[in-house]
């Protein structure tokens, strides 16, 4: 089925088609200010490794944009608990390790810079309305080129 590219939402993209795209936009973007300790941290108490890819921080800002999109008012302690995942400790049964506050803390100023996001009235932070323009923009995109690579 082909899709017209106005109309489409972040909501019509697969996240994984759409995450790598709005963090190639995002980096090609240069706006960014990426810490200086982004190659040095781990993501969360439950890895061993800091990532092995070098633009992992315009992917992680990617997803929490989106994450932000669909579903406004998120807060960093609610982002923590998705990106967080099983803790393995040794001999002891695994239990759950959050993400690191001070990424998605960055992540979400870094794209509140950007204007992307704002904080929400309520707690947490919701998209603004140019950072949904941005989304659906770059959710046409990739959804023009799904459909020129399958013809």
């Amino acid at each position: 089925t082909k899709m017209a590219t106005h109309g489409v939402t972040v909501k019509d993209i697969p996240a994984e088609v759409f995450i790598p795209e709005f963090a190639k936009f995002l980096k090609q973007l240069g706006k960014i200010k990426v810490p200086k300790w982004v190659d040095l941290v781990k993501t969360g108490t439950n890895r061993e490794l800091s990532p092995y890819d070098p633009d992992w921080y315009y992917v992680r800002c990617a997803a929490i944009a989106r994450h932000i999109y669909m579903r406004q008012g998120v807060g960093i302690g609610a982002l923590r608990r998705v990106y967080g995942g099983s803790k393995r400790r040794g001999a002891k049964p695994n239990a759950f390790g959050l993400a690191s506050g001070s990424v998605v803390r960055s992540c979400t100023q870094a794209l509140e810079s950007l204007r992307l996001l704002e904080k929400h009235p309520d707690g947490g932070r919701r998209i603004t309305s140019t950072g949904r323009r941005d989304l659906d923009r770059i959710a046409g995109q990739v959804a023009n080129n799904k459909d020129a690579s399958e013809a």
